[in-house]
């Protein structure tokens, strides 16, 4: 098997984990969100101290949360997170549909951070697509009466952890162990303060945690859910190019999508149908930019 077709299947492993991961945190629905949220961060902290232990690369966690690109981990921790938990609650409250069109919007929205912060420049079938996207989201917001703002919040805080995760000179397994390393003191005090029941009474809830075996199951596995994906991300994105990447990433909110409409049966309006196929048809326009643009630049060298 070469190099390029391990890391297809790697990516395809990644795409069908996330896409699928609605499944997952729905079965979480009577565990809170915030809870979920800590036990995912601790968990997944725990996973990485060991991948890290077994590669003898615990030193470059500690230079890492000791050196100067602290602040932009920190920033990097706070947009995750966000996005971690918008996510997770939007499942659990049955906005999945919602969540898979802030994925679908992600890319365009990236484009377009791209333009306003690095001055990457657009070419006509990107400005075409970006445009067609906005025109979605307006439309929907005014058919619905009401913008998607889960679907804006969820690209958003996407957009802005992808730019600061492009300045961080880290390679995805350090700079997210990092990440969580910064989150797990916030994380571990919440969950001892719901532990105790010295929370505000509006956010007073018992832990799910050792409530069932069910759910304390689960929860233990939310490490390898958050870890193993990207350490595959990681694998993939060294032997296949990034436009292939990109469009391989469509796959996750389709398969949100699908989880939405025929597992949950979430409502599906007509005008969902015309932004979805609105956008769907901007990223088909991206897609054909990308790969035009994707022949011009160097290969990826494998390793």
């Amino acid at each position: 098997m070469s190099e390029w077709t391990k890391g297809f299947w790697a990516m395809i492993a990644v795409c069908v984990t996330w896409g699928l991961s609605p499944i997952y945190y729905r079965a979480l629905a009577g565990v809170p969100t915030v809870e979920v949220l800590a036990h995912r961060t601790i968990w997944s902290l725990a996973l990485f101290l060991v991948i890290l232990g077994v590669q003898g690369r615990l030193s470059q966690l500690r230079a890492a949360l000791g050196g100067r690109q602290l602040g932009r981990i920190a920033f990097a921790a706070l947009t995750v997170s966000t996005n971690w938990g918008m996510f997770i609650w939007a499942v659990q409250a049955g906005h999945v549909v919602q969540s898979s069109l802030g994925y679908y919007i992600f890319p365009l929205a990236a484009v377009v951070m791209g333009v306003l912060v690095f001055g990457e420049s657009l070419t006509r079938l990107q400005a075409l697509a970006v445009l067609l996207a906005a025109l979605a989201v307006a439309l929907l917001t005014w058919g619905l009466g009401v913008a998607p703002w889960i679907s804006l919040g969820l690209a958003l805080t996407f957009v802005l952890y992808g730019a600061v995760k492009k300045a961080l000179p880290l390679g995805p397994v350090l700079s997210v162990a990092a990440e969580v390393a910064l989150l797990a003191p916030l994380a571990l005090g919440w969950l001892i303060a719901q532990a105790l029941g010295v929370m505000p009474a509006s956010l007073a809830q018992p832990l799910g945690f050792g409530a069932n075996l069910p759910d304390t199951l689960l929860l233990i596995a939310s490490g390898a859910v958050t870890a193993v994906p990207l350490i595959l991300f990681s694998y993939a994105a060294r032997r296949v190019g990034m436009a292939t990447l990109g469009l391989m990433f469509y796959l996750n909110p389709t398969l949100q999508f699908l989880c939405a409409v025929l597992l949950f049966g979430e409502s599906f309006t007509g005008w969902h149908m015309i932004a979805f196929a609105m956008i769907w048809a901007a990223l088909a326009i991206y897609s054909v930019s990308a790969l035009r643009q994707s022949r011009h630049a160097p290969p990826l060298a494998n390793g």
